[in-house]
C-alpha cells in the first residue's frame, strides 16, 4: 500500500514516520508530477491551510487531488488538512476542496499559547492522546458526517465516506491507532 503525503508545508514528516513504522510505502507530493504517481491513500497534514490551499493551485495540484478525494480515495486530514476538506470555513467566503459537508472554525483555540494536550475518546479507536496547536474545530456537520470525537463539547474528529478529519495532531504522539484506522479504510 502506498500513501501520498502532501509535503508543501507543515507537519508532513511526522506523518511519514508513523506510516513507515506501520509498513506503508510513503511518497511525498511536492509538485504537479507527483500527484500523477500511483498511490492508494492521501494524508493532508497540519500547517497553514491558506498557504497550502494557495500552493495547491499555484503548483497545479489542486484539480487532480480534488478528483481523487471526491472519487473516494481514503484521506487522513489533520488540523489544516481538516480545513482543506471543509465545505465551509466560518467567517470566510470560500473553501478549499470542500469534500466534507461541515463548517470549521479556524484557530478556534486561539494563538500558539492556546495550544494544549488532552486524552479523549475517538469512536471505534478508544481513548487517544490529542495535541492541539492553533487548532480548528467543527462548528457544524451536515447529514452523512459521523462525529468521531469531541473535547469540551467541540467536535474535533469526523468521518465522511473515506475521509477522516481531526483538528488535533495524532502524528505528534506515539499512539498510532488513528493512522492504523486510516490504513484500514
Amino acid at each position: 500500500m502506498t500513501v501520498a503525503v502532501l509535503a508543501l508545508q507543515g507537519a508532513f514528516i511526522e506523518h511519514e514516520k508513523i506510516l513507515s513504522r506501520l509498513r506503508a510505502d510513503v511518497i511525498e507530493l511536492r509538485q504537479a508530477e507527483d500527484v500523477r504517481k500511483s498511490y492508494d491513500r492521501l494524508v493532508l497534514p497540519g500547517g497553514e491551510s491558506t498557504v497550502q490551499g494557495k500552493l495547491l493551485k499555484e503548483l497545479d495540484m489542486y484539480d487532480t487531488l480534488y478528483e481523487q478525494i471526491s472519487g473516494g480515495m481514503p484521506v487522513l486530514a489533520t488540523c489544516a488538512g481538516m480545513i482543506l476538506l471543509a465545505s465551509e470555513i466560518e467567517g470566510c467566503d470560500g473553501h478549499h476542496f470542500g469534500t466534507i459537508p461541515m463548517c470549521v472554525r479556524r484557530n478556534a483555540y486561539g494563538r500558539q499559547l492556546g495550544s494544549f494536550h488532552t486524552d479523549a475518546e475517538v469512536t471505534g479507536i478508544g481513548t487517544v492522546p490529542m495535541t492541539f496547536i492553533r487548532a480548528p474545530y467543527v462548528a457544524q456537520v451536515q447529514e452523512g458526517v459521523e462525529v468521531l470525537a469531541a473535547v469540551n463539547d467541540k467536535i474535533v474528529g469526523v468521518k465522511y465516506k473515506n475521509q477522516l478529519a481531526f483538528s488535533f495532531h495524532p502524528e505528534l504522539d506515539d499512539d498510532m491507532r488513528i493512522h492504523e484506522a486510516f490504513l484500514k479504510l
